[in-house]
């Protein structure tokens, strides 16, 4: 007897679409099809011929409904992984900050005990963010507790996150030798360059070393000029690098988005939110890493006008590249599931509709609007009617 049968769905495979039914058990794909299934189900559940993609995993989000990472609390980390169906989010990298190492290091300690809830978005580790960044494009990073990439305290945080950090954004060019970005792909951590004020030479060069991702494209570095492209450019040019992208036409705008699209392509891309606690409440003023941070009209800004993260979510995030991109499913496919689970060691367990996999799984109608969210099996969303 299995769990669920969700029938009358057209299923994004990576191959091909169905026009059939899931079966699901014990949180996990066990069978699909276009006729009749195998097996009994305890429940069916009429798809109303949905669009069926896999649950999107979002590697680069700081917080969401009044919580933060940086909060270091197991009630935080829990009020994430809550709310992130909403939105379509099966997945996501908890996000750090640029803060004390004290403040640091409770993060990653709360990240390295958390036990995930059915229903709720899965925290597979920790996004690093910080505090091995440059001064000079530092963003909304607090600039009093960047410092250069440190091997022996990196070391340590591991340690203390149980191992779960997944992805370090660094500057490279503070990286001497770039012994601290070695360390990292010896120890199977993506390194990301990201704040950086690396030029195009520095990033190939950085990524002859090991740097394979770039944060939040287009965002605190390099843009491309005629005679040096800059960060950008490299992610233009080096089919090595998986390119992060905040699709709110707000930190890239609708023209950029279409000319990354089509010059990266769905096969590097990432899509992320880079959201912050404010994402789901009114607007008004949040706490960031210590600073505050207000939002207003979908805009997160620090007193002095820099962008502070975003309140994007992935529902709308997939729209906006449908819009301004003229994005496909399968390009959405990929950018919100297939890369990031590659990217981040899961593929064997997520990023596609596969028997045998976790039943992640995001209905979407013709319009691409989202209208229920499975975590591993269980009902986490559905829209109301």
């Amino acid at each position: 007897m299995g769990d669920i049968l969700l029938r009358n769905i057209r299923i994004y495979t990576p191959d091909r679409i169905i026009d059939g039914y899931i079966g699901i058990a014990n949180g996990v794909i066990v069978e699909m099809g276009e006729n009749n299934p195998a097996i009994e189900y305890a429940l069916e559940v009429d798809g109303k011929h949905r669009l069926a993609l896999p649950g999107f995993i979002d590697g680069h989000i700081h917080g969401a409904a009044g919580a933060d990472t940086m909060d270091a609390t197991q009630e935080s980390l829990h009020k994430i992984a809550a709310w992130l169906p909403n939105e379509g989010t099966t997945t996501f990298l908890a996000t750090t900050i640029t803060q004390s190492q004290s403040a640091i290091e409770s993060a990653l300690e709360q990240v390295g005990l958390f036990q995930n809830k059915q229903g709720e978005a899965e925290l597979i580790g920790v996004h690093l963010e910080g505090p091995f960044v440059n001064e000079r494009k530092a963003g909304a990073q607090p600039l009093q507790h960047i410092q250069k990439p440190d091997t022996a305290l990196f070391s340590k945080w591991q340690e203390t996150a149980g191992g779960k950090i997944k992805v370090v954004t660094l500057a490279p060019e503070r990286d001497d030798n770039y012994q601290f970005t070695e360390m990292l792909v010896s120890g199977n951590v993506i390194a990301a360059a990201g704040h950086t004020d690396s030029t195009f030479e520095e990033i190939k060069e950085a990524s002859a070393h090991g740097i394979s991702q770039l944060t939040h494209l287009c965002n605190q570095m390099n843009g491309i000029h005629h005679r040096d492209i800059g960060a950008v450019g490299a992610g233009f040019l080096l089919t090595s690098l998986t390119c992060e992208l905040i699709a709110d036409g707000i930190h890239v705008a609708p023209e950029m988005l279409r000319l990354i699209f089509r010059n990266v392509g769905a096969e590097r891309l990432m899509l992320i939110t880079d959201s912050l606690r404010g994402k789901g409440l009114e607007d008004g003023t949040y706490d960031l890493g210590g600073q505050a941070v207000t939002v207003a009209d979908g805009k997160a800004l620090l007193p002095d006008g820099t962008l502070a993260g975003s309140m994007l979510q992935m529902k709308d995030a997939i729209r906006n590249m449908a819009d301004f991109a003229d994005a496909s499913v399968a390009d959405i496919v990929k950018m919100t599931a297939e890369n990031p689970a590659k990217q981040f060691g899961i593929y064997e367990r997520k990023g596609s509709l596969e028997v045998g996999k976790d039943a992640d799984i995001v209905l979407l109608d013709d319009e691409l609007a989202l209208q229920a969210t499975y975590c591993r099996g269980k009902l986490a969303y559905q829209k109301e009617k």
